[in-house]
């Protein structure tokens, strides 16, 4: 699915850290940050890699997944325009404490730990954004944790679709995610998503191209699991 590109504006534009700050702040936040490209399957940084930088993705999509001593991944989410990555590690000074990977081409702008620390010191609000953003991280992971215990497969399957199609009103939804991935983030096997993928599209709630995934129901899959219909 194509990221959600930023308003019309500065490179900042729609990222909610940044609101905050006033027009000649976001100018010298710009100024500071290097542009960064990506291509579809090159990784950001990975685990245990220092925390050097909060990335922007301006465009395109990155996975932020873990990797188990057996090298099987749980990706944790998926990030997209007009979001932020790495806060964390940046924060507290450790070490990366997932690895992220570009899932469709990227265009982004790193901004270095000094760069970032002067802002927030001298930009309280921006604290207020970063907290927020760490509040959200850990309601995600809460969730997920919450979602293995109460959902079948299937249903986490559903769910997955469902946060991947994101706030789109349109008809049809294209997921840019092969079902290797799409088994990571629901955390069971290619083989069980590929057969609740497989139901789902006999159901006419999906179908698929290839490594795309076209939804067709977003409605009947929010109620496979279990959330609220709009």
């Amino acid at each position: 699915m194509e990221g959600r590109l930023p308003e019309p504006g500065d490179a900042l534009t729609g990222v909610e850290m940044f609101a905050g700050l006033e027009p000649e702040v976001r100018q010298r936040v710009i100024a500071a940050a290097v542009p960064r490209t990506y291509r579809k399957g090159q990784l950001l940084f990975v685990e245990n890699d220092p925390g050097e930088s909060l990335i922007v993705l301006r465009r395109g999509a990155v996975a932020v997944f873990r990797t188990a001593p057996t090298g099987e991944r749980a990706v944790l989410t998926v990030i997209r325009p007009p979001d932020v990555l790495g806060e964390v590690s940046l924060l507290d000074a450790s070490t990366r404490s997932a690895s992220a990977e570009a899932i469709e081409d990227c265009a982004a702008l790193a901004l270095s730990r000094p760069a970032f620390m002067e802002l927030v010191h001298s930009n309280p609000r921006i604290l207020d954004a970063v907290m927020r953003s760490l509040g959200g991280l850990i309601r995600r992971l809460t969730e997920q944790n919450a979602d293995h215990v109460f959902l079948d497969l299937p249903g986490r399957v559903a769910k997955t679709l469902v946060r991947l199609a994101g706030e789109s009103q349109a008809p049809m939804i294209t997921i840019e995610l092969n079902q290797s991935q799409l088994a990571e983030m629901a955390g069971g096997s290619r083989q069980s998503v590929n057969q609740a993928i497989g139901s789902f599209a006999s159901r006419g709630w999906l179908r698929t191209e290839g490594r795309r995934i076209v939804v067709t129901d977003v409605g009947a899959l929010r109620r496979r699991a279990g959330m609220n219909d709009r």
